[in-house]
């Protein structure tokens, strides 16, 4: 879809500058698939981690001497056009160079994302957010400020929630009816898990066990599927979604409605399953009432006839991101945003007894989980959003499995991701 104008602006040299909020492995990755691609470059990269951005320019091949390391704009406009790299510990530096055309934040923290996407806006810079923590926790507030201030906000294709509205714009064209939407876990779910239970497949995948244990605790699914269900209104069919066993045989049957034999319970149904068949995948399940259309579906090995899954059998993380990044530069039109209407959340569970004066530690720790539920609901029980969870300081006990209130914890009022959060709640 692109490849012709990216072709075009490497040959009159006009590559679209695209800097980047996260070095990890996340990040790291963007910035090499990237450096592969033609008409893109990744001109600087933010990390508190300055080496690490270092690291991932010098393994793309960057000379060492080409790159820069400073959190002044001035120096940093100086260093790009002159053809350099930057890298800065300052989230909010690349927003400040006009020398970049987007800003990108590949982070997994909210409290980040909130700080690279409000400096974009505040100095009038496009964002994409590959962050789907950040757009669940405050993604309202940041497409509210955008729209007044100008500025493109959106969310990145490449997860498993920019893959899924791409196939829920694609089904509706169609003029099918959804009926479920969601993903393959690529993992069990544990809620239990915690970075010592996770260790050794941490190990052997060469991944932060913090991270893969977020993967099977579910904290990640809740993010991901919140952010569909945002952008689409679907709602999940009880809190934490079902979660069933499906394969692709199964799987149409499985979501058709409950007046068909399935377990939906009305159509719009957000969910995930579980099951090496459907792993890394994304689907759609669909109703097909024109009898002719169902049959020819079945005949293409789509579903049973009356229900169709459309099924995306991987997302590609940061290898397609990019491309959502060049949407969003070349054509200024979003792939995903949420709703103006809150829809779902996800709320903060006590993996543990938490006690006062306890501290919350991140996503995939030993201190709390995320679960989806109706936004209506979380606000009934106070719940506060497990994106404001990390570095929460405990005021109150709270026993294990119980949802953690906004009042039983103090936050860092004067963080951007609170106040925004806050604001966004007021709306």
């Amino acid at each position: 879809m692109y490849y012709q104008e990216l072709l075009r602006r490497e040959s009159e040299g006009r590559r679209i500058r695209a800097a980047v909020s996260g070095a990890g492995w996340i990040g790291s990755g963007f910035v090499t698939q990237v450096s592969g691609m033609k008409g893109m470059e990744v001109p600087l990269l933010a990390d508190r981690d300055v080496e690490a951005a270092r690291r991932a320019f010098l393994s793309n091949g960057i000379p060492a001497e080409a790159i820069v390391e400073t959190d002044s704009p001035s120096l940093a406009e100086d260093a790009i056009r002159a053809g350099r790299r930057v890298v800065t510990g300052c989230y909010g530096l690349a927003a400040q160079v006009a020398a970049v055309d987007i800003v990108v934040d590949v982070t997994p923290s909210p409290a980040i994302g909130a700080e690279t996407a409000w400096s974009c806006i505040q100095n009038g810079k496009d964002v994409v957010l590959v962050n789907i923590e950040a757009d669940v926790t405050v993604g309202r507030a940041l497409k509210r400020h955008a729209e007044k201030a100008g500025v493109l906000y959106t969310v990145s294709n490449g997860d498993e929630p920019g893959c899924l509205v791409e196939l829920w714009d694609y089904v509706r064209a169609l003029g099918f009816q959804p009926i479920a939407i969601g993903k393959g876990k690529n993992n069990a779910l544990d809620t239990t898990a915690t970075p010592d239970s996770v260790a050794e497949s941490a190990r052997r995948d060469d991944k932060d066990a913090f991270q893969v244990a977020s993967y099977v605790d579910g904290t990640k699914t809740m993010f991901e599927m919140a952010s569909v269900a945002n952008a689409t209104g679907c709602l999940p069919i009880r809190r934490g979604m079902v979660g069933p066993v499906a394969d692709r045989r199964t799987i149409s049957s499985i979501f058709s409605l409950v007046e068909d034999g399935g377990i939906c319970p009305f159509p719009g149904v957000v969910d995930f399953v579980q099951g090496p068949d459907m792993s890394g995948g994304v689907f759609l399940t669909v109703r097909v009432d024109n009898a002719r259309i169902a049959a020819d579906l079945k005949y293409l090995k789509t579903g049973n006839g009356r229900y169709s899954t459309f099924f995306r059998p991987y997302h590609l993380w940061f290898i397609e991101a990019p491309l959502s990044v060049a949407r969003a530069h070349l054509e200024r039109k979003p792939w995903l945003v949420p709703l103006d209407r809150p829809v779902v959340d996800v709320m903060t569970v006590a993996k543990k007894d938490l006690a006062p004066g306890d501290t919350l530690d991140d996503f995939g720790g030993y201190t709390f989980h995320g679960v989806m539920d109706r936004a209506e609901e979380a606000r009934k029980l106070d719940a506060l959003p497990v994106g404001l969870a990390p570095g929460a300081r405990m005021v109150r006990r709270v026993s294990r499995g119980s949802v953690v209130a906004w009042a039983d914890v103090k936050l860092d009022e004067s963080s951007t991701v609170v106040k925004l959060r806050r604001e966004q709640d007021d709306l």
